[in-house]
């Protein structure tokens, strides 16, 4: 497909990278002659520098001709005419980065109705959601949800303690009453889809599929259970922040914000609800955090504009036991010293909206007898989870799974049938309608079919 991607910045540029592994035909646009030269000497991209909302400059990066146009620059207004400017010159589909919050759900539905825009990303609200859902259950290192949290993907660290370490994934099902299916396990730089036999070890990262109803259930029978996150301290009052610690304040849980700038400070608890705690200091201060109640705390969530500062924040509270540490990592290639620092994956907010202009992108390149509902990378990008619609005339209709000819390195890990939710065995078969969940490594998943040899 021929995209069209505005703005290069952070975001920007994790859009590139990810929808050039996709094979696509992509044209960058950005004002700055500096960035222009980057991304042409950095990727293997056409380039056009100027204003996005230029007819010009949109006409000579051949808008017209465009099956997606995506605008992700700091300014909400630019990306929103932008796309309004690209649908009207012929451009097929739109995407748009949003960030203001006055900007409420009905509200920003009807704006994009209006200029045509086809979808519209929050990135630091989709990176408190995620940040919110790593919450619910402490001891993952990543969840990601299924359709509408049916099913959920857990994604974990054994360490030596666990007690599932040294067992047969047949073992494990024999002392586990609760259904899963063990999808991935990255060791060292390799990806196994395992089988029976396979042997967890420690350091292994783990990728587990279990119904969402069933996950608290599952994580106490193979001893990753913690007690229940409640006090969390929160380190920035960035937009993530801010996002975040509302939706926590709306789950009854309890925040402290410590941000260092009293500017900021003031804007944020006039905004926030008043049973948050907001703290003037700075939190890579240690001894303000052991003040501010970090021995006792739940959780600790570093979201401070430095990468550096999250990470040595992270690995302070990491120290010191912290039930649950989340730092915000921008720069990916941060992510190898991460984790051999030991530290649970980081967020990163231009990885999340990435992965969904990628599913988006994907779902438009699909012309089979599916279609891509949710995506998400996984292993530290080494894997990927989709979730699919079978339609009517797909060709794994009607037969057991046991008796599908896949090719390696898949495996069909969740079934969603209206409202019921099926950790899938050899005898199961898919339906029309099934929403169906297809763990790929190494392989760029386009359409359910692409599963059979």
């Amino acid at each position: 497909m021929k995209i069209i991607i505005v703005g290069c910045g952070k975001v920007g540029k994790a859009t590139i990278e990810s929808l050039i592994k996709e094979k696509h035909n992509i044209v960058a646009i950005d004002h700055n002659p500096k960035v222009i030269e980057m991304v042409t000497n950095t990727y293997d991209v056409m380039a056009v520098c100027g204003l996005a909302t230029s007819l010009e400059i949109l006409q000579e990066a051949g808008v017209s001709q465009a099956d997606l146009f995506i605008a992700v620059t700091q300014n909400d207004e630019v990306n929103m005419l932008a796309c309004f400017l690209a649908h009207s010159l012929g451009a097929k589909n739109t995407i748009a980065r949003v960030r203001e919050r006055n900007y409420n759900d009905d509200g920003l539905r009807f704006i994009s109705k209006q200029l045509g825009i086809s979808v519209a990303l929050n990135p630091e609200r989709l990176t408190a959601e995620s940040v919110f859902n790593r919450l619910q259950l402490p001891t993952s290192v990543d969840v990601d949800t299924f359709a509408g949290k049916k099913i959920q993907l857990l994604e974990t660290v054994l360490r030596e303690e666990s007690k599932i370490v040294g067992l047969t994934l047949a073992q494990i099902r024999q002392k586990c009453s609760v259904p899963f299916v063990v999808c991935a396990v990255k060791r060292g730089k390799q990806v196994h889809i395992p089988t029976g036999p396979f042997v967890l070890q420690e350091g292994d990262r783990v990728a587990f599929m279990v119904k969402g109803t069933d996950t608290n259930k599952f994580l106490r029978a193979i001893g990753l259970v913690q007690k229940q996150t409640r006090d969390i301290i929160i380190l920035g009052a960035s937009t993530i922040g801010y996002y975040l610690a509302k939706t926590l304040a709306d789950n009854n849980y309890n925040v402290k914000i410590i941000e260092k700038d009293a500017t900021r400070c003031a804007e944020i608890s006039e905004t926030l609800p008043s049973s948050i705690s907001i703290i003037h200091g700075d939190g890579s201060d240690h001894e303000l955090l052991l003040e501010e109640g970090l021995k006792t705390t739940d959780a600790l969530i570093a979201l401070t504009g430095r990468d550096e500062d999250n990470i040595v924040i992270a690995l302070y509270a990491q120290n010191h036991k912290i039930p649950k540490v989340v730092a915000k990592v921008n720069d990916s290639h941060k992510y190898a010293i991460v984790e051999k620092l030991g530290l649970p994956t980081p967020v990163n907010a231009q990885k999340i909206v990435a992965d969904i202009v990628r599913r988006y992108a994907r779902a438009l390149n699909n012309t089979l007898g599916s279609s891509i509902e949710t995506m998400y990378t996984l292993m530290d990008g080494s894997a990927e989870a989709l979730e699919f619609v079978v339609l009517f005339d797909s060709k794994l209709i009607g037969n057991k799974l046991k008796d599908l000819q896949l090719k390696p390195n898949f495996i069909i890990a969740g079934i969603i049938r209206g409202k019921e939710t099926i950790i899938p065995t050899g005898e199961d078969a898919l339906q029309i309608g099934d929403r169906v969940i297809v763990i790929a490594t190494g392989r760029h998943l386009m359409v359910l079919e692409d599963i059979l040899r």
